[in-house]
């Protein structure tokens, strides 16, 4: 699959992507034994910046994930996730790769994630993948079982962010 998969950015309501996200709910649901664990705000049309599916050569919708803006080019993770059947194949971090090149793209240079205690799986992948654990932030403060973790992304190529202009910079050398 990992050869066969795109990625491609769709918008909130598309039915592939509200259908993995059901499939996400349904399996959080199970893991924390109660239909509503939602532990912040959940994501909508109206607060989520971007939305990507994978997709397999023959369309198939694999997986899923989201960015949240939080602003000060911070960024959050939100509904993350691979259909049992094609997790280990490479969809994830594709998935993620798109999510954080879109996010540099546009300046951020943190994203920020929570996932939970009934989750090894994922904070397994987010480690591997550079992002550290830090305290609980926002609506997560305070609750035992989220873990949350963040990453900062590496700087626009050929340059640096300036975050107190919110913008790239690129210096120029003396030949």
């Amino acid at each position: 699959m990992k050869n066969g998969l795109r990625i491609e950015e769709v918008a909130w309501q598309d039915p592939d992507a509200a259908a993995l996200r059901a499939q996400q709910r349904a399996e959080i649901a199970v893991r924390y034994g109660t239909p509503d664990s939602e532990p912040g705000p959940a994501p909508s049309a109206a607060d989520i910046a971007v939305f990507v599916v994978a997709r397999t050569d023959d369309g198939t919708a694999v997986g899923c994930g989201g960015l949240r803006e939080l602003g000060s080019g911070i960024g959050e993770l939100k509904r993350m996730y691979v259909a049992p059947a094609h997790r280990g194949a490479g969809a994830a971090p594709r998935i993620l790769t798109a999510l954080e090149e879109w996010a540099r793209e546009r300046g951020w240079t943190r994203l920020r994630l929570e996932t939970g205690l009934a989750q090894p799986d994922a904070v397994r992948f987010y480690t591997r993948s550079g992002y550290r654990r830090i305290p609980n932030f926002g609506s997560y403060e305070g609750l035992p079982t989220s873990l949350c973790f963040e990453r900062e992304l590496s700087p626009v190529p050929g340059g640096r962010w300036d975050s107190d202009r919110g913008v790239p910079v690129f210096e120029m050398r003396k030949q």
